[in-house]
């Protein structure tokens, strides 16, 4: 049967090898705030006035970067872009973003939250400010003390669907590019999905993600499109994968699927299902065993 492959699915992990990095544990203690564009990006969304909320923040017009760096002696030189979910109608800055960075600092990763612009009918601009996010890491690379060769992406719910968005189409960069951050590379060096939607397939997807992406009757070519385990290739970065087997939002099917593709295409790739964990950031934080292997993945993506 299809669904029979039960060796993939992994509920027992060993013990955390570090005992702190719990994402609630800890604030980081200084960060860089910039503009994602330093001039107006290709597409508007049409937003107007002022943002709304604080942990979702919800009617972005402008994108903005809030950059976590660890200190000197703690570098490793990786560096993680964070794509914070929110179906796509807010962007959930605080509980998958600054938290998460709370998380990569303390091992030695730099930590960049994208508060990227919703799409408000425009279904190419959270990706196209997402693969800015990416150029931006290895323009800055030197300045921020990063390895622009280890410069990975990781993605929640809907922002991993946008963070898998990244990982299946990306470019080298324009050489020819006036400005010098379109000539870098956006192709993530590794990506990390957790309780991703991935599909934009009905019965599968998150509705309300699709909807907000895609508008409420999309066409067939957006669907496919958009449905990124269609899309994974030998060129797809390494990835570590995390979802809950009751998440009732995102089916866990979306994280098979793109498994599945992984597996196929021979990406390197680790995919833990936990029994229970809901859909949120209770998947990972009622389940701490996930850190042992998180931290052996980026030990072989040499990050730690």
């Amino acid at each position: 049967m299809r669904h029979c492959f039960a060796l993939l699915l992994i509920s027992v992990l060993v013990p955390a090898t570090l005992a702190s990095a719990r994402p609630d544990e800890g604030r980081v203690p200084e960060a860089i705030q910039m503009s994602l564009w330093n001039t107006a990006p290709p597409t508007n969304n049409g937003l107007t006035g002022p943002e709304r909320g604080s942990g979702c923040v919800g009617n972005i017009s402008k994108a903005t970067l809030t950059i976590h760096l660890p200190a000197k002696d703690q570098a490793t030189g990786a560096a993680v872009v964070i794509t914070p979910g929110g179906g796509y109608g807010v962007v959930c800055v605080e509980s998958e973003g600054r938290q998460i960075a709370d998380l990569l600092v303390p091992r030695g990763i730099a930590a960049i939250v994208v508060k990227y612009r919703l799409p408000n009918g425009h279904h190419e601009i959270p990706a196209n400010d997402a693969r800015r996010a990416m150029r931006t890491v290895r323009h800055h690379a030197s300045d921020w003390k990063i390895d622009p060769k280890r410069v990975g992406i990781w993605g929640f719910s809907a922002g991993g669907h946008l963070a898998s968005t990244v990982a299946t189409a990306f470019d080298a960069g324009d050489a020819d590019a006036k400005d010098p951050v379109e000539r870098e590379s956006s192709r993530p060096d590794f990506a990390i999905l957790f309780y991703p939607v991935i599909s934009m397939e009905g019965g599968v997807t998150h509705g309300g993600s699709r909807r907000n992406l895609l508008g409420p009757d999309p066409a067939e070519e957006k669907i496919a499109r958009y449905s990124n385990e269609t899309q994974v290739n030998e060129r797809t970065p390494p990835t570590f994968l995390l979802h809950a087997g009751d998440d009732r939002a995102v089916p866990v099917e979306n994280s098979l699927r793109y498994y599945r593709q992984l597996v196929r295409h021979r990406v390197p790739a680790d995919l833990l299902i936990f029994e229970r964990g809901g859909h949120g950031p209770g998947a990972f934080k009622n389940n701490p065993s996930w850190q042992a292997a998180f931290d052996q993945w980026l030990r072989r993506r040499k990050c730690l």
